[in-house]
């Protein structure tokens, strides 16, 4: 974590997370509007707050957008936090909410994370019901071949769909498929109002992509949902869910065990 604390010590580097907690997405030439910096300064900047996963990248065409990534502030609080006096970390606290609940600019969500685990462990972890059940409550039944149909199973209900689909599949390196059908069956086992049940279904089908990349004796994660309309209501909930599922994922691939302090989330 010294790496994160490092990161956040420069006011420089807090004003650039400032400008993606306002608008995340941005390129470098979008970054560099909002300093009076050379574009090379800048870079150096964004290299030491990707360097300290505070700060991820995705390619879309030619451009590099920068997104804020959430993964370390949930991990300082989530294993760490209780441990020290509320007060000396409140403004860590602070960021973690305002990374978690601030609604995101451009209609995705993107998350980046490190587990000390293998391609095939993480692959197993993300395909297999035994894991996914435990650390998201969630079983898949489909052989994850692209274009199979994928059945959700989720607080006792079954989610089957012609639309809810296997879009790409490389084991070990790339899974992508489309998110489920929010029918009657799933939002009365998951506690959802029919009056949110009926707006979440009114979107259009979103999609949720896991990349996966050997990082050292580490993998690094990337989970990209997209597909989501401006103002999308799904887009706010997953964007409040996902951290906790995956801060869960990465503690049982390396203790064992899922996060003693989780709760049962909705996710949608």
């Amino acid at each position: 974590m010294d790496l994160v604390f490092k990161a956040l010590a420069d006011p420089t580097r807090r004003q650039l997370l400032d400008s993606l907690n306002a608008h995340n997405g941005q390129t470098l030439r979008e970054l560099c509007a909002g300093l009076d910096m050379a574009r090379q300064s800048v870079s150096k900047h964004l290299a030491v707050l990707t360097e300290a996963e505070l700060v991820t990248t995705v390619r879309r065409g030619r451009e590099k957008l920068h997104y804020l990534n959430a993964a370390p502030v949930n991990a300082i609080a989530d294993r760490w936090i209780n441990r020290y006096d509320r007060g000396r970390v409140q403004a860590l606290a602070d960021l973690k909410t305002a990374l978690e609940l601030t609604p995101m600019s451009r209609p995705e969500f993107v998350y980046t994370t490190y587990i000390n685990t293998t391609p095939e462990k993480l692959w197993q972890a993300l395909t297999d019901p035994a894991f996914t059940n435990r650390y998201w409550g969630v079983g898949f039944e489909t052989d994850w071949s692209a274009g199979s149909p994928v059945v959700w199973t989720q607080e006792g209900a079954r989610i089957a769909d012609p639309e809810q689909v296997v879009l790409e599949s490389e084991p070990y390196r790339r899974l992508s498929l489309t998110w489920h059908t929010f029918t009657d069956d799933w939002a009365r086992a998951s506690g959802v109002s029919e009056k949110d049940r009926a707006t979440f279904a009114a979107e259009p089908r979103s999609k949720v992509t896991f990349e996966i990349e050997p990082a050292g004796t580490a993998v690094k994660l990337t989970v990209i949902h997209d597909g989501f309309p401006p103002g999308s209501a799904v887009l706010d909930a997953i964007n409040g869910g996902w951290p906790e599922i995956l801060s869960n994922l990465k503690t049982l691939l390396e203790t064992g065990n899922v996060l003693q302090t989780r709760e049962t989330v909705n996710q949608s």
